[in-house]
């Protein structure tokens, strides 16, 4: 099942058109995309039924985030090996890193982002969006949870990030636009396996970051699991859950985001976002 937010209206994606849910429902359940993640067991099983419902033509320019107002937003640093190495720093192995990016900074999958000061970098993830209250459980209830999967990009403006004397990946991570998300849901049935994607980003149309979701040191089911051991995961959060190897702050010459620039993120069965940025006025 693939879901979007086309028009701040929630869609159900039938091949290249979109059913309007709200109507095709007969107002069962409501245009508003984030509260379907409360709902989402009774609106997979609807889901199934709506095939044969009235659709209209995907118009991708009107598409938003197909999570717009999470209430929690949690995101993985370190989380592929390639990565830390690249970083210098060491790989996580008995503890996740975690930090979050604040849910004002999230826009859809085709935005026009306007740059702030300072170094401003790309990092290509996969998003987990939750479908149900997660506490305590195991990695063997963990994708039972999960809503579905998207694709997202966790930009990042490294000198508010890394500012001594204590590093503020919160703030630096969560400029307005910083956290585009899109173009569609997916469920993870969709996928032959949903821990084994290819995942990337192209900067101008130059590959800048080519890896998959299996090389991640802690894979999606182990995340939840050690998320959920202290923090209760709620219907519609979002986690990001880390970026593979290709940043363009760790290469040298440093490869940084200006004015003009186009960068392309893509992950393999879920499709592709487009981020353009302008200088600020």
């Amino acid at each position: 099942m693939r879901i979007v937010n086309m028009a701040g209206r929630l869609g159900l994606l039938a091949g290249d058109a979109v059913i309007d849910v709200a109507e095709a429902s007969n107002g069962l359940f409501s245009m508003d995309i984030q509260a379907v993640y409360h709902r989402w067991t009774e609106f997979r099983a609807w889901a199934v039924e709506a095939g044969g419902a009235a659709a209209k033509p995907l118009e991708e320019a009107r598409l938003d985030s197909p999570v717009p107002q999470p209430g929690q937003v949690f995101a993985i640093g370190l989380n592929y090996l390639d990565h830390a190495e690249e970083a210098g720093l060491d790989v996580p192995t008995d503890s996740m890193v975690v930090f979050t990016k604040f849910s004002s900074s999230i826009t859809g999958p085709f935005a026009e982002v306007e740059l702030p000061p300072g170094s401003v970098d790309f990092e290509a993830e996969l998003v987990v969006v939750m479908g149900k209250h997660a506490h305590r459980i195991d990695t063997g209830q963990a994708w039972d949870c999960v809503a579905g999967l998207t694709v997202g990009q966790d930009l990042s403006e490294r000198d508010t990030q890394l500012r001594p004397p204590t590093p503020q990946f919160n703030m630096g991570k969560s400029f307005p636009g910083f956290a585009p998300m899109g173009p569609a849901l997916v469920s993870a049935d969709e996928f032959k396996d949903p821990d084994a994607l290819a995942i990337g980003c192209a900067l101008n149309g130059t590959p800048m970051q080519q890896s998959r979701t299996k090389l991640m040191i802690f894979p999606v089911a182990e995340i939840i699991a050690r998320l959920s051991a202290i923090v209760t995961l709620k219907p519609g959060d979002v986690i990001f859950t880390g970026t593979p190897a290709g940043i363009g702050f760790a290469r040298e010459p440093k490869v940084l985001l200006k004015p003009g620039d186009e960068l392309v993120t893509s992950i393999e069965g879920i499709g592709s976002i487009r981020t353009r940025f302008r200088g600020g006025s």
